[in-house]
Parts: C-alpha cells; structure tokens; sequence
C-alpha cells in the first residue's frame, strides 16, 4: 500500500537552497522553493535579484518512505526535515498553495522574522555581531531594536532585522 506524498519543509545549509532545489529536481523529487524579487544591497549597481522567500528552507513533498527520506538528506546543502524527536512534520498543503500564489504575483512581500518583546536574540552579522539581548520593539522598516543589559545599565542598539537570529531557552547556556 502506497503512501499520500505530502509537503515537508527541509532545512539546508546557509545559501544552498538553490543547489538542493536543482539537485531534488534531477533527482525526480518535486520541491518548491519560493522566491521573492528584491533590490539587490550592492552598492556598485541596482539590480532586482531572487532570493528565497524563507532562507534556508525549501519545501519537499513526499511520501517519505524510508529510502526516499535517505536520498533526500544525502543532497548537497541538505540539513534536516523540520519535525519533532517522532519524525519530520508535514505541511498543509493550502499553505504551500498560497505560497505559490503570493509568489507568481510578483508583487512586495514583507517577511518579518515571529519577534515578541523580550525574547532573547543574538546579532549574527554586522558591526554588533556576537551581541546577546532581548527584542523590545521594530522601527520602521527592517530595523529593529535590542536592549543589551551591561552592569546592570541597559544599552539599546538599533540594527537590521537580517542580522539578529532568535535564541531559544535550548541555546541559551
């Protein structure tokens, strides 16, 4: 008896969602990675690039028999299937439909990273890079801003939104 394929989401490494896509695809594995068109931050030329939607991520449906699961994650640039300690956690597929909606209309997507005030972030990139502290608040747009506790003093630093990544209690040593 053969199993429904559904969509999953599969973790790459940093930058190889479009290696992963085009090699899935060779290997006759549907994936769907969606793209958004955004200026490009180079300051020698303007020119309107793709990047993912969601970096790092792209979606794969499946019907995860254990040979398929293996030759997945044996790609290039493959991580892991997002799920919990019991196996990789399937997608709706409506999610995955209004993705593809949203991008072939080609029109502005916003996408903010899911911040409440006071979760702990990390800078990862940039001149505060290695900076721990709590999110308070946005302002305007792509800035965000955190507040470092220093001997018992708050220091807030104003940086973008790109450039901090959530901790979870897990992380946090």
């Amino acid at each position: 008896m053969q199993k429904k394929p559904y969509w999953y989401v599969l973790n790459t490494r940093s930058r190889f969602e479009n290696v992963v896509n085009d090699k899935l695809t060779k290997k006759s594995i549907e994936v769907f990675l969606p793209k958004i068109r955004v200026r490009s931050k180079r300051r020698d030329r303007k020119v309107i690039i793709s990047i993912p939607l969601f970096p790092g991520y792209l979606f794969v449906k499946t019907e995860l028999n254990p040979l398929e699961h293996i030759e997945i994650l044996k790609t290039v640039g493959a991580v892991r299937f997002l799920g919990w300690a019991s196996g990789p956690v399937p997608m709706p597929s409506d999610i995955i439909e209004s993705l593809s909606i949203m991008v072939k209309a080609d029109k502005h997507i916003l996408v903010q990273k899911g911040f409440k005030k006071g979760d702990k972030a990390i800078v990862s990139s940039g001149p505060f890079a290695g900076v721990t502290g709590n999110f308070i608040r946005r302002r305007g747009k792509g800035r965000v801003i955190i507040n470092v506790i220093i001997l018992n003093n708050y220091a807030e630093i104003d940086v973008d939104e790109q450039d901090i990544e959530f901790l979870t209690d897990t992380m946090i040593s």
